[in-house]
C-alpha cells in the first residue's frame, strides 16, 4: 500500500501556515518535540519516543571471526526496519529507497564516526571478536525517523553489556552474568543526528520536520555532531541549493540541540543504573505513568464482616415498609397489544356470523320445483338449445382472510370454513339454474 498523497488544499494549507511562521502542533520553527527514553528489563534494550514517532533499539552480541583486512577489530552491524505497523506507507519484506538511505545514514553516523571503540572488542586476535549488533524497528512512523533511530541506537549501545570473558593460551572461557558482571562497551562520543526541512526553496526552515511537513518540504538537511560540536557527518537531500549561511546557521541550532539531547540520554542511563542497583522497579512497565495502567494492580479496600447481621436487621427496622397497593399498569391502543386490563372479549362476534351461515346452508338444501322441472327435461331439446343456453357466473369473490384463534378452537374453525366453501358452491348453481329457467320460458 503506497502512502495516501496530500490533496492540493491540504498543501496550500501547510504551506500558508509555514509562511506564517505556525506549525500545526503548535510549536516554534526552531522547537524540537520532547523526548522521552524507556529502557527494557535487559541490558541493551529501550524505547525513544520523538513526540508520537517511536522506535525500540535492541542490542546483542556473538563471538564470530573477524575480517581479515582488520584482524584485532571487532564488528558493528546497523538494522533499520520499517514495518506496516508504524505506517501503512511501508511494506513488509521490501527494501524501498528511504530504508536503505536511512540505513546508510545510520552507519556513516556511527560506525564511521568510531563513536565504539571497535578494538576493544578483539578476544583473539585474527581467530575471536565480538560482533555487535543493533536491530533498530520503527513501532510509529510521525515524522523525522532518523533522528530518534540515531538517538535509539547511541541510547541502547550505552545502556548495553556484553558478557565478560577470560583467555588462557587458545581456551577462551565466557561467563554468565551471575558468575561475572557483563562489561559495558568503550564509547568515545555519542553522534547524534539533526533534521531541517526547506521550503520554497530554501526561503523557510523547520527543525525536526513532522510526517505531514515532510510531505511538503523541497528539500531535506541532515547534520550529525556529538556535544563537542564535531560534525560526524552531514548529508543533504531533495536537489536545493542551499547557501553557506543557511548550513552555518543549522550546525549552530544542532550545537544546541545535541547538547540538551546528550544531557538527557546521560540523566537517564544514570537513573536506570541507580534503579538497579537499589534493586527497585525497572522495565517498560514501570516507565508507564500510573494513570495509563488500569490492569495491572487492583486495590483492595478493607471490609468489616463483624456484626453483619445485626447491622443489617438495624437497616431494615428503619427502613419504611413497603406500600401494600399496587398499580396495575394499562395501556389503552387500539389495534395493539393491551396491557393490564385489555379490552373486551371478541370471539363472539365470530360465533355469530357463523350461526348465520349455517341457517342459510340448512335453507338452500331443500330443492324447489323449477329446479326439479329443468333437471326432468327433455333431452332433445336440451340439445337443441344448447346453443341459445346462458350461463351467468357470480361477481363476487370471497377474500381469504387468515384468523388466529386457540388450538381448541382449531377442529371448529376447520369445519365451519368446509360448510362456507359447500354454501358458496351451492349458491352459485343456484344462480345458474334460475337463469337457465329465465331464459328457456
Amino acid at each position: 500500500m503506497k502512502e495516501t498523497p496530500l490533496s492540493n488544499c491540504e498543501k496550500r494549507f501547510l504551506l500558508r501556515a509555514i509562511e506564517e511562521r505556525k506549525r500545526l502542533d503548535g510549536r516554534q520553527c526552531y522547537d524540537y518535540r520532547n523526548i522521552r527514553i524507556s529502557f527494557g528489563t535487559d541490558y541493551g534494550c529501550c524505547i525513544v519516543e520523538l513526540g508520537k514517532t517511536r522506535v525500540l533499539g535492541q542490542v546483542s552480541c556473538e563471538l564470530v571471526s573477524p575480517k581479515p583486512n582488520r584482524a584485532t577489530e571487532g564488528i558493528l552491524f546497523f538494522n533499520l526496519e520499517l514495518s506496516p505497523m508504524a505506517s501503512p506507507a511501508f511494506e513488509p519484506g521490501r527494501q524501498s529507497e528511504l530504508l536503505v538511505k536511512l540505513n546508510r545514514l545510520l552507519e556513516r553516523c556511527l560506525r564511521n564516526s568510531k563513536c565504539i571503540d571497535t578494538e576493544s572488542l578483539c578476544v583473539v586476535a585474527g581467530e575471536k571478536v565480538w560482533q555487535i549488533r543493533v536491530d533498530l524497528h520503527l513501532l510509529n512512523h510521525n515524522g523525522n525517523i532518523i533522528d530518534a533511530a540515531s538517538i535509539a541506537a547511541i541510547v541502547a549501545l550505552c545502556h548495553f553489556r556484553r558478557p565478560d570473558v577470560s583467555v588462557q593460551g587458545e581456551e577462551v572461557t565466557l561467563y554468565t552474568p551471575e558468575e561475572r558482571d557483563p562489561v559495558p562497551l568503550s564509547i568515545h562520543h555519542m553522534p547524534i543526528c539533526v533534521s531541517f526541512a526547506f521550503f520554497q526553496q530554501g526561503t523557510y526552515l523547520l527543525v525536526d520536520p513532522s510526517e505531514q511537513e515532510e510531505r511538503v518540504m523541497d528539500g531535506l538537511l541532515v547534520i550529525a555532531m556529538n556535544k563537542h560540536r564535531e560534525i560526524c557527518t552531514i548529508q543533504s537531500s531533495g536537489g536545493i541549493m542551499l547557501l553557506k549561511d543557511q548550513v552555518l546557521v543549522c550546525s549552530k541550532i544542532t550545537g544546541v540541540k545535541v547538547a540538551e539531547i546528550t544531557e538527557l540520554i546521560q540523566k537517564a542511563l544514570a537513573n536506570d543504573q541507580k534503579v538497579r542497583k537499589e534493586g527497585g522497579k525497572f522495565g517498560f512497565a514501570e516507565s508507564i505513568p500510573n494513570q495509563r495502567i488500569t490492569a495491572f494492580k487492583i486495590e483492595q479496600a478493607p471490609i468489616d464482616t463483624d456484626d453483619v447481621q445485626q447491622q443489617a436487621e438495624e437497616i431494615i427496622a428503619k427502613a419504611s415498609p413497603p406500600s401494600e397497593v399496587l398499580a396495575n399498569p394499562v395501556l389503552w391502543a387500539p389495534g395493539t397489544a393491551q396491557i393490564g386490563e385489555g379490552v373486551e372479549n371478541s370471539w363472539g362476534d365470530f360465533e355469530e356470523s357463523e350461526k348465520e351461515e349455517e341457517e342459510e346452508i340448512a335453507q338452500d338444501k331443500s330443492p324447489t320445483t323449477e329446479d326439479h322441472s329443468m333437471e326432468t327435461g327433455d333431452s332433445s331439446a336440451g340439445t337443441q338449445n344448447k346453443k341459445d343456453e346462458t350461463i351467468v357466473l357470480s361477481d363476487s369473490e370471497e377474500e381469504d382472510v387468515i384468523i388466529l384463534e386457540p388450538e381448541g378452537a382449531q377442529k371448529n374453525r376447520t369445519e365451519t370454513s368446509h360448510k362456507q366453501d359447500i354454501a358458496s358452491k351451492k349458491t352459485g348453481s343456484k344462480k345458474k339454474r334460475k337463469s337457465y329457467s329465465l331464459k328457456k320460458h
